[in-house]
């Protein structure tokens, strides 16, 4: 019998296990081939210590000194929002949000020499926002977990969970795995599994989430350039290894599933971010598409079910998981080991499951 039991590979089960093997013996069941196939996977992340909700942006500064105190996690990068004529009051809003400082347009060109000054009425900018690097993260939590002997197992899709006296069974085929608390980590199925462990669903929903890989501008070298968004995040777009990814940052819900971008999603991304420059896009090299889940207030759900503490929920991270990790999964081992965390009472209660109760 194992200690943790945890539905799920990817950015939310890979940290928790890792912040739980401190307390016991950990095992990660994943159901597809590789860790992170999902929303893990397809995700660009960045470390922005002011995204989000107030609850996200406590465990974003909360995972700083993780982040900064790693090496080769981050990247510096940098974050740029610009606005268009009419555009006035959700540009005001982004930059007190986001702690930006408004700079002139010819400013902004010096970052990202293709903005079109002719459309582009104002520009704000913050230097503290850097690039995650995503599979370093997960495997350095999927390490630890191995390090302290717990395993990890991908093509374990669970199909049946039962409650027993002392803890939990969970089947995948013909197959059963024991453990004493159950952690539910399953992204975009988080609510499926409660199901399956006769635990209340929270009503979380996934959003599909689409992106296009095109070619960098000729002549371009687009490596230090900024993250560059549209007020009210419309649309983003974000160097990536010699490329620039685009997205029309869609959040279209849908039921779990693998997702994939569709065309006509695609091109209003691209058209969105080719009004604002003066190069258009001459080549998709990829696209795809990816899950992000939400709670209904959009906080993120971790800790004990209310009505059954031996079932820990780590879900609803939207677009959160990879910079809330270090202090999420912290917050989530101080509750199974009956710590008190170190996050305020706020940010605790609009993080714990019992707010749907």
């Amino acid at each position: 019998m194992t200690d943790f039991l945890i539905i799920g590979g990817g950015i939310a089960g890979l940290s928790a296990g890792a912040a739980l093997s401190t307390l016991g013996q950990v095992t990660v069941l994943e159901g597809e081939d590789a860790l992170g196939h999902h929303s893990s996977g397809r995700s660009a992340a960045m470390f922005e210590p002011t995204y989000g909700l107030p609850s996200t942006v406590a465990l974003n500064q909360a995972s700083a000194d993780f982040f900064h105190g790693s090496e080769n996690l981050l990247t510096p990068r940098g974050l740029m929002m610009v606005g268009l004529a009419g555009e006035e009051d959700a540009f005001s809003a982004g930059l007190k949000s986001m702690s930006m400082r408004s700079i002139e347009v010819e400013e902004a060109r010096e970052f990202i020499p293709v903005l079109n000054p002719d459309v582009i009425k104002m520009a704000g900018y913050h230097k503290e926002a850097w690039d995650i690097d995503t599979d370093l993260l997960m495997q350095s939590f999927a390490r630890q977990i191995r390090q302290t002997g717990g395993q990890i197992l991908t093509r374990h899709k669970v199909s049946e969970i039962k409650r027993q006296k002392n803890g939990w069974a969970v089947h995948v085929g013909k197959e059963e795995f024991s453990a004493r608390r159950l952690v539910n980590a399953a992204g975009a199925w988080a609510d499926e599994i409660a199901r399956l462990a006769g635990i209340a669903p929270i009503g979380i929903q996934p959003f599909r989430r689409s992106i296009a890989r095109v070619a960098a501008p000729e002549g371009h070298d687009v490596s230090r350039w900024p993250m560059l968004f549209g007020p009210g995040e419309t649309w983003y777009m974000k160097p990536d290894a010699g490329c620039l990814l685009i997205s029309p940052a869609d959040e279209v819900p849908v039921e779990p599933h693998d997702a994939w971008a569709e065309d006509m999603t695609l091109a209003t991304g691209i058209a969105m971010y080719e009004e604002r420059v003066t190069m258009p896009v001459t080549r998709m090299v990829a696209n795809w598409a990816g899950l992000r889940s939400f709670a209904p207030d959009r906080n993120l759900v971790i800790g004990t079910a209310p009505d059954d503490d031996s079932f820990l929920w780590m879900a609803a991270q939207g677009g959160y998981g990879f910079q809330t990790a270090p202090a999420a999964s912290r917050f989530l081992a101080d509750i199974a080991g009956g710590k008190t965390p170190e996050l305020d009472d706020a940010t605790r209660a609009a993080l714990s499951p019992a707010r749907f109760s």
